[in-house]
């Protein structure tokens, strides 16, 4: 059996300079590790002294208190109508916003950057904080959270949503406006058709990543399970800690399971 011969692709640096120039920036990404690891005050031996902590919490844990499964349905069902009407507000919102924030669709760079801009502040906020502010405004219960999830990922969504617009074959647009099609002809024809399938992929990759947020929303009043975990644990009934952990974790593999089915599908049928 002849063995197989592998090659070494990377190019390796050419000359004293280009040698130089690979120590030094692998010099800077030590020094750097090593910044960040001091300040983030990394110890392997502080968590070696914790592990017994960790080990009493987790034995209180058990076994799980599965007689409260029937009280948490209502919240687990309310944590999926977060996460829904979250996903659907932020995909209605990002939508527009995306072709504003594309270049090769809007020329006008004022409202190409301040687009651009908006978008990376309701991305740089997190969802709790937000939760916390709409709490605030319009009080406890699962509309804030709603309101959190929708307004964050406006920001994931249409940064997403524009750089796939960005990527786009320009044939099928400039084919559409020379013959004097309205910029929403030009949209509806010539953008959505190759954008809609990779649409559809992240939309329901931002449903499974706000399923989990919304489990952790209920921590500040936002509802859903969130809000019965913190009470368990304020009240220091770990066994009915573990059981909402339990129920959370199926959830979530449920959604990321039916999701990846979804996008598989999806997917197929664009090769199709």
């Amino acid at each position: 059996m002849k063995q197989q011969s592998y090659l070494w692709t990377v190019s390796l640096p050419r000359g004293p300079r280009g040698w130089l120039s690979t120590g030094a920036i692998v010099l800077a990404v030590i020094l750097t590790l090593h910044w960040s690891a001091t300040g983030a005050q990394l110890s392997v031996a502080e968590l070696a002294a914790g592990l017994p902590q960790i080990g009493d919490f987790l034995a209180r844990t058990v076994p799980p208190d599965l007689s409260i499964v029937p009280r948490l349905l209502a919240p687990a069902v309310e944590t999926l109508q977060i996460a829904i009407w979250g996903t659907l507000l932020g995909v209605l919102m990002a939508i527009p916003l995306s072709f504003l924030a594309a270049r090769n669709l809007n020329k006008n760079r004022l409202v190409f950057h301040a687009t651009r801009q908006f978008l990376n502040f309701t991305r740089s906020i997190n969802e709790l904080i937000l939760a916390l502010i709409f709490v605030s405004a319009v009080g406890l219960g699962p509309f804030p959270g709603v309101l959190a999830l929708a307004l964050h990922g406006l920001g994931m969504l249409g940064k997403f949503f524009a750089e796939s617009i960005e990527e786009i074959d320009q044939g099928p647009i400039e084919a559409l406006q020379a013959t004097g099609a309205r910029p929403l002809q030009v949209i509806v024809f010539g953008v959505l058709p190759q954008v809609i399938t990779a649409w559809i992929a992240v939309v329901l990759y931002r449903f499974e990543v706000n399923l989990r947020s919304a489990t952790v929303l209920g921590m500040v009043g936002a509802g859903g399970l969130g809000f019965e975990l913190v009470s368990s644990l304020k009240l220091f009934k770990y066994q009915e800690t573990a059981t909402c952990i339990i129920v959370i974790t199926l959830m979530v593999i449920v959604a990321d399971a039916v999701s990846g089915r979804l996008r598989n599908a999806i997917q197929r049928g664009a090769h199709n």
